[in-house]
């Protein structure tokens, strides 16, 4: 496992023992919240004629 990685997991596992289950909520919220915008913006650019400006 990258260091990186470890780091990431290990900051996540303290924030949902501090924070609780609400902390795991409101990450997966944020997540799909993402996950809505950039597939908004995919099918945007993909309407206007697509390509890099």
């Amino acid at each position: 496992m990258a260091i990186g990685l470890a780091g990431d997991v290990t900051m996540l596992a303290v924030a949902v023992r501090v924070f609780g289950r609400d902390a795991v909520v409101l990450l997966r919220r944020m997540a799909a919240a993402g996950v809505r915008a950039g597939v908004t913006e995919m099918n945007r650019h993909h309407r206007d004629g697509g390509g890099e400006r």
